[in-house]
């Protein structure tokens, strides 16, 4: 309830003004220093340097004056005036460096209102046109920005007030709708609460402290408003609201005057609302000594004390960002180097790189730089090159694979000639072998060209981030190291075919190693034959004499192709020959054989002239152009031909062997190592001129547009973080100069001799007669303005 008093009712405005003083506004004592930080960081474009202030919501019962509070503190009148607010009006302030004050709605972009009468009869518009669809209030906002050179980037919403009954054409549910809207808004940990509340009504009933105890049940971030206290009833008045004795919170209370129907029905601006606001607390004797809790500037010093705070909340983080982020752009900004260097520096720094390079490249051979743990890399590569490979290719090769029985046969028997093979022909098996050694010259031919590939790989992964600034000498160093790696590989790749050609130019069958004929005929007798344990007896000459013919007969005998008519010819004619044989038979023995000789011969003659003059001549014939063996095997082409495979892998093996080693051997010496010992010289020579120097070591415009931009952000961080520091700094003296100021019970102390009496009349004349009091009355004048 209102604590009753006896001072004298209010004068009607205008009220004399007194002396003026100036008018503090939402974020005087922030805008300086945060407005220069914000600046500054805002030149570097990242959102981890952003400053979000918090969000301020005035809520309260209908009728209550939040939006004239909200006016206030913005200090502009733009607000509508005779109507409830209905729909959420959000405004978001933004610090424009410029002088001019402008406004700006999320539904009409890019559409700026210099004159904020126009941004009253908008948000008037806007409201209607939705309250056609939504019954009385609406969720959807009002956004509006105001941008002008005298606010901090802070958002105030002006919300609909509660509605405890239904009230004309208001809906049922009226109240719930209105409380659920409004808790929508101040649950958000971020947003301060103004609780406002009238001064005529009981503030134990506030609907405004209600809802905010709903979601600020410590008060953290409520702050109580008391306005109307002109129209309060006589006698009455809100102390005991402001000092915090009827409902306690942890923020306080401000009293605030804001503006009557009488004075918006006559265009009163906010700043004579404000200066009558003023000489109004200054009269009432009710307030005197609450001059720090009564007025719109108060009120404003309180949200500034607020977002200081928030910002001194941020300030270690913000500042830990702004110094990392530093320390990593110093460190980009000294890699770069002098940037305006002479020729004699150009030249300097060009040898610099080509030894650098050279001895990147060769530690990368060697495996001496960095190691990674991921993949082989450098020198390794080329060792996986030769051994898993080269050397593992070689090795999975079956001389034979490529080689048939009927090539290995074709080949001994054309090395033979006309006569049949007695013994196993060297020439065969040269000319096999030879077919075998040739198949080598092309996988160590593609080993070369695989480590010249990685060292082209090694060129190009040297110096990487060095080199980026200068793209036409890493054009150049790539030009002449691709020229010299090739040169390079020419030797190799003929001292490889030389390799090859050596062991094609001899074959070595007295190798130490090679099987010989001996061993490998005795193996590939057991192979063909393993059960035969000894040796068979030679028969007679006459025998093998006999067996040979017979054999040759009937070889012979099948080829033989007689007519059916001649064979019968022939058989009479033995018939008959046999009769004449019979009658010789009584001559005796020896007349017996001469008869048959002669007989014989007699039957031959007239055998071969009866043939001429009944049969057709017999032709053989004529051999195919493409000649092959017949398709029966004997046993010894079979050990001949197993014979020939076990010699062919043996001396393979050899020659394999002897690859594996020399190959990789000459890699290594014509283009590895020779790159290493000849590569930094190389370089010199090609690169090392004067009238290349500006050529190579110019840098592309990006890489200049990079180092600037590196420059400028070095700058900036630098500033921001002096300015962090001076905020720092000034944060903590703002905060111990408003404790300083106020004595036990949180009053104002007296400022240069003068009592915070002061701050209780409203001129000059007061102030004088409450300086001239007697001796007596002194200390008593004391101890009441101390209780006060």
């Amino acid at each position: 309830m209102a604590s009753p008093s006896a001072p004298p009712a209010p004068a009607p405005f205008p009220l004399p003004t007194p002396p003026p003083t100036p008018q503090p506004s939402l974020g005087h004592s922030v805008i300086p220093a945060l407005t220069k930080l914000q600046e500054i960081l805002s030149q570097l474009g990242e959102e981890d340097f952003t400053i979000d202030l918090p969000q301020v919501a005035a809520i309260g019962s209908q009728g209550s004056g939040k939006s004239s509070v909200v006016e206030s503190l913005v200090g502009r009148d733009f607000l509508p005036r005779g109507v409830k607010t209905r729909r959420p009006v959000v405004i978001q302030l933004v610090r424009n460096p410029g002088e001019e004050e402008w406004g700006e709605f999320d539904h009409l972009s890019g559409k700026r209102f210099y004159d904020f009468e126009k941004i009253k009869k908008e948000i008037q518009i806007e409201t209607d046109r939705e309250m056609v669809t939504y019954n009385y209030i609406s969720e959807k906002e009002i956004r509006l920005k105001v941008f002008s050179p005298n606010v901090p980037d802070i958002t105030l919403v002006d919300l609909p007030g509660v509605s405890k009954v239904p009230v004309g054409d208001q809906p049922s549910d009226i109240l719930m709708k209105s409380r659920d809207l409004t808790i929508s808004y101040i649950k958000q940990p971020r947003c301060i609460i103004l609780a406002i509340s009238p001064a005529n009504e009981d503030l134990t009933n506030s609907d405004a402290l209600q809802l905010a105890r709903l979601v600020d049940p410590q008060g953290s971030r409520t702050i109580g408003v008391i306005t109307k206290l002109d129209i309060m009833d006589r006698g009455t008045d809100a102390r005991n609201f402001l000092l915090g004795k009827v409902v306690p919170l942890k923020l306080g209370y401000f009293g605030v005057v804001n503006r009557s129907q009488e004075d918006l029905k006559f265009n009163r601006s906010v700043k004579d609302a404000m200066a009558f606001e003023q000489s109004f607390f200054s009269t009432i004797q009710a307030y005197h000594g609450l001059s720090h809790c009564c007025g719109v500037p108060q009120l404003a010093n309180k949200l500034n004390q607020i977002l200081m705070q928030h910002i001194k909340a941020i300030l270690p983080a913000l500042k830990t960002r702004v110094n990392m982020q530093l320390v990593a752009v110093a460190k980009e900004h000294a890699s770069f180097g002098d940037t305006g260097e002479s020729k004699d520096g150009l030249a300097v720094k060009l040898l610099n790189i080509l030894a650098q390079y050279s001895e990147a490249f060769c530690s990368m051979v060697e495996g001496k730089n960095r190691v990674p743990t991921d993949e082989l890399s450098g020198g390794a590569r080329i060792h996986y090159i030769f051994q898993s490979i080269f050397v593992k290719r070689l090795e999975e090769v079956d001389p034979c694979g490529d080689i048939t029985d009927q090539d290995i046969r074709i080949a001994i028997q054309n090395a033979a000639g006309p006569r049949s093979a007695l013994f196993l022909p060297e020439a065969p098996f040269e000319i096999l072998v030879r077919r075998q050694i040739r198949y080598l010259l092309d996988p160590s031919l593609q080993c070369a060209r695989f480590v010249y590939e990685e060292l082209v790989k090694m060129s190009n992964r040297c110096l990487t981030e060095q080199l980026v600034e200068y793209p036409a000498l890493r054009r150049r160093m790539d030009e002449v190291i691709g020229n010299f790696l090739r040169e390079r590989l020419n030797p190799a790749e003929k001292m490889i075919t030389h390799i090859i050609d050596m062991q094609l130019d001899y074959i070595n069958t007295s190798h130490q190693c090679f099987i010989g004929g001996n061993k490998a005929f005795e193996l590939a007798k057991q192979h063909s034959n393993p059960s035969s344990v000894s040796t068979p007896v030679p028969a007679s000459k006459d025998v093998v004499n006999s067996e040979k013919l017979s054999e040759t007969a009937k070889s012979l005998k099948p080829r033989a192709i007689f007519p059916k008519g001649a064979s019968n010819v022939a058989a009479d004619q033995g018939i008959k020959l046999q009769g004449e044989h019979d009658r010789t038979a009584p001559y005796g023995a020896a007349g017996a054989q001469m008869s048959e000789k002669g007989s014989l011969l007699q039957k031959v003659y007239l055998s071969v002239d009866g043939l001429h003059s009944s049969v057709p001549f017999l032709q053989l014939r004529e051999p195919p152009i493409a000649l092959k063996p017949s398709e029966n095997q004997t046993e010894m082409e079979t050990e001949a031909i197993e014979t020939m495979k076990l010699l062919l892998k043996s001396y393979y093996d050899i020659v394999r062997k002897s690859i594996e080693d020399a190959i990789p051997k000459a890699i290594m010496h014509f283009l590895v190592n020779h790159t290493k010992r000849e590569l930094h010289n190389v370089l010199i020579r090609k690169l090392y001129r004067d009238d290349l120097l500006d050529e190579m070591l110019r840098e592309p415009d990006d890489i200049v547009l990079k180092k600037k931009h590196v420059s400028e952000t070095l700058s900036v961080l630098e500033q921001a973080q002096r300015v962090l520091e001076e905020l720092h700094l000034e944060s903590d003296t703002t905060e111990k100069e408003r404790r300083s100021s106020k004595d036990a019970a949180g009053l104002p102390k007296s400022r240069a001799g003068i009592p915070s009496t002061f701050y209780a009349f409203g001129n000059e004349n007061d102030l004088v007669s409450s300086l001239k009091v007697s001796p007596k009355t002194k200390h008593k004048h004391k101890k009441s303005v101390h209780s006060e």
